[in-house]
């Protein structure tokens, strides 16, 4: 999950970026982040709720939204960054929901404060490390930042199937 987080961008870039360009005005970039924030509530509300039902298989619907995300906002007029900042809401619902109640799936009760620990405090060095990267990305080309973006998002789709596919294996297996 530190992979997803490594793809996220973050919103300090975006804000640059919408100022630089000139997409935005100075004040409508807060009202961009503050829907944002909005869809990031329910989109948590929401997709906790699915997981609770289905587990792991939800985070799929919005890591392939949040994916949208950089080509919409650093490459879109207001209309188009409004919709990847909704997108970029969804992604950080999940992250903020399912990723973080999923550490409990993994780690026994005893050890959670650690479990809880250890993934913030990878997810926290990868997204500094991309939010570093992406930086030095968008003075060289915005292109390769939403490339880059984009791929580590995406990549990490295939490692969370995995993770759930062996988790569900192991479940059966205790059964």
């Amino acid at each position: 999950m530190g992979i997803y987080g490594a793809g996220f961008a973050d919103f300090a870039l975006i804000a640059y970026h919408l100022h630089k360009e000139k997409i935005l005005g100075a004040s409508s970039i807060p009202l961009y982040y503050a829907l944002a924030m909005g869809v990031d509530a329910l989109s948590a509300l929401l997709f906790g709720y699915l997981f609770d039902k289905r587990g792991l298989k939800v985070l799929v619907i919005p890591f392939l939204l949040s994916a949208l995300s950089p080509p919409l906002v650093f490459l879109g007029g207001a209309e188009l960054v409004l919709l990847g900042m909704l997108v970029w809401g969804v992604g950080l619902g999940a992250q903020e929901s399912i990723m973080r109640a999923s550490v409990a799936l993994f780690t026994p009760k005893e050890k959670r404060a650690t479990g809880y620990g250890i993934f913030h405090a990878l997810f926290g060095l990868f997204w500094f490390l991309e939010s570093l990267f992406l930086g030095f990305l968008y003075d060289f080309s915005l292109y390769a930042l939403i490339l880059v973006s984009i791929g580590l998002q995406l990549l990490s789709l295939p490692l969370l199937l995995r993770v759930f596919k062996n988790f569900e294996s192991e479940k059966e297996d205790l059964a």
